[in-house]
């Protein structure tokens, strides 16, 4: 693996007086994709929003092209170059498509930089016919293809996705993997992706880490893990 673009060391995440991650150490190398696999509560969303300083309470190192985090709020953050797409997506449901797109620009560091919203529809052309249409008009599907087409208008180094194949139906799985191997591939984009859909999260990442209780319980390949069925069957089998 290359250097990291985001590297977390020994980072301890809580939520009041909730223990939710222990010790993780998980590093992002610049220009890859790296699946975060496990189960509904494992941690996974906690470690996103650590990151970020976006929820959670937090201690460790968090360190981003090799600059500290510690102090950083969330919108410094994000102008350096970390963009999260939530699980819950966060779309604006009385806004356009157009408007929830544009809103985006305002996390982006250099405004020369930003995606428009043109080239967003040529990038994602099932958007294309629903830029006038307002988010409490799309479906679940264009929700959350809207959400990572919004993720990646600032440009930005590093791309955080919550659980975006969660819900959707295996055509729209299928369809969102596509756009976000050709996003990574055109945009030079780093991914982070949060997952439980082992065959969505093998189309879009190079390298894997394993999840359980707070806990990092695997990393490597995806070879590496395929060789092992027993933490698949122990971690992320339901």
């Amino acid at each position: 693996m290359s250097d990291p673009l985001l590297r977390l060391t020994r980072l301890n995440a809580y939520y009041g007086d909730s223990h939710v991650l222990f010790d993780v150490d998980l590093d992002v190398p610049e220009g890859q994709g790296v699946a975060l696999l496990g189960r509904n509560g494992a941690g996974k969303s906690t470690l996103m929003k650590a990151a970020l300083d976006a929820g959670p309470r937090s201690s460790g190192e968090v360190l981003f092209a090799g600059q500290s985090l510690a102090g950083l709020p969330t919108e410094k953050r994000a102008r350096l170059g970390l963009m999260l797409v939530p699980e819950d997506r966060r779309i604006f449901p009385h806004l356009t498509v157009a408007q929830n797109l544009e809103l985006a620009a305002h996390a982006a560091n250099d405004p020369a930089m930003v995606m428009s919203v043109k080239e967003v529809g040529q990038h994602f052309p099932l958007l294309e016919p629903l830029m006038g249409r307002l988010g409490y008009q799309l479906s679940g599907g264009q929700q959350q293809l809207l959400a990572v087409a919004r993720g990646l208008v600032p440009r930005p180094r590093l791309l955080l996705l919550d659980e975006p194949a969660e819900g959707l139906a295996p055509v729209l799985v299928q369809a969102l993997a596509e756009e976000v191997r050709a996003a990574r591939a055109r945009e030079r984009v780093t991914l982070l992706l949060a997952e439980q859909n082992l065959a969505f999260a093998r189309q879009c990442t190079d390298y894997v880490y394993l999840i359980d209780s707070g806990r990092i319980v695997f990393h490597g390949a995806w070879a590496a893990l395929d060789a092992q069925p027993d933490l698949k069957n122990r971690y992320l089998a339901l």
